[in-house]
């Protein structure tokens, strides 16, 4: 199976979100803001430090499920380097940036 990487999405689009093959970039940072917004939240009673392992814990079990369940992908290890890939990816950005 043929797994995109993250960034492989159109900048916008004019459908609705459950239309879109693929969910735009526009919307893909909007919903992960949503996320970040509840971690600054949680932040007030938890560590950070404990939150950055919570968040992907809760990753690694949501993309468990999606690798089994939904696209019910066949080599695991495949998936693991794959998605691992796409963390680093995520991560080295993100260090990178100056208005972090």
């Amino acid at each position: 199976m043929d797994l995109p990487k993250w960034h492989e999405r159109p900048e916008s689009s004019d459908k609705k979100i459950t239309d879109q093959v693929v969910l735009d970039g526009k919307n893909f940072l909007k919903l992960a803001d949503h996320f970040i917004t509840f971690a600054n939240t949680k932040n007030k009673t938890v560590k950070s430090t404990d939150l950055k392992y919570i968040m992907l814990y809760a990753a690694a079990r949501y993309s468990a499920h999606v690798g089994k369940n939904v696209i019910q992908i066949d080599n695991h290890e495949e998936y693991v380097k794959h998605l691992s890939a796409q963390f680093i990816d995520m991560l080295r950005e993100h260090l990178a940036d100056p208005k972090l």
